[in-house]
């Protein structure tokens, strides 16, 4: 059976921001793509267009000496233009580690990814390790 396209994105995605392929993840998004992360850190808030979402990814990457990692679990979708994928995410900054689970809630329209939002699973535990 073959894998539903909007799954085969969302991995295809994962695999990007592993690698710290930046271009490939421009090139699957749209222009104008949001992710909104939770909580009250600095790395909170909606970022908008992809300039700044890349520029967040860097950021972590940055913050966490290259640490964060984000194994992929699950790819779940609709087939109505949402994808939600499960994942589990390690990292290391300022001598702390986190670890947790969460998800993102893929937006897509057409080929390309449009609005990310970020769940996790303690956000008092994530604006702790951010902050």
């Amino acid at each position: 059976m073959a894998e539903h396209p909007h799954a085969t994105l969302v991995r295809r995605g994962y695999e990007a921001f592993l690698r710290s392929d930046m271009d490939a993840l421009r090139a699957l998004m749209t222009a104008d793509v949001t992710h909104h992360v939770p909580g009250s850190h600095s790395l909170a808030g909606d970022f908008k267009g992809q300039h700044a979402v890349i520029g967040m990814y860097h950021r972590i990457f940055q913050e966490t000496g290259g640490s964060f990692r984000v194994d992929l679990r699950s790819v779940y979708v609709d087939g109505r233009g949402h994808a939600v994928a499960l994942h589990r995410v390690t990292a290391e900054r300022e001598g702390r580690r986190f670890h947790g689970d969460g998800c993102l809630v893929f937006r897509i329209v057409g080929d390309k990814i449009t609005d990310l939002d970020e769940c996790v699973e303690d956000i008092d535990e994530r604006d702790r390790f951010w902050g």
